[in-house]
């Protein structure tokens, strides 16, 4: 067994996995709310009871496909945001308390 020890992230390479990874669920989540939304404006659903719907017709297309869209980029600029934050937090710690330490063992030999 041979230890290993991170003592850098690149900054950028964690920002692009943080963004690919936010993509990833936010497209889980925003596809079926988009489409809820848009179901329930195109049927005249209301939560008020029947007082006229949040969105109907057309207007709720239009938001159920920005929700759809829209979501995901914000998510993964945020993902791409955060995770170029936490390797430069990463970086600068790791210089006061040293990196976190892995084992890892050859299985080719």
């Amino acid at each position: 067994m041979n230890k290993l020890r991170i003592k850098k992230l690149g900054v950028l390479s964690v920002a692009k996995i943080y963004a690919a990874i936010f993509l990833v669920i936010s497209l889980l989540v925003s596809i079926p709310y988009g489409l809820v939304i848009i179901i329930f404006s195109l049927t005249g659903a209301s939560t008020l009871g029947g007082q006229g719907g949040l969105a109907l017709g057309g207007g709720g297309v239009i938001i159920g496909l920005l929700v759809m869209i829209g979501l995901p980029i914000m998510y993964s600029a945020m993902g791409f945001v955060g995770g170029a934050i936490g390797a430069l937090l990463y970086n600068l710690f790791a210089k006061f308390v040293g990196g976190i330490e892995i084992e890892v063992e050859n299985v080719y030999q």
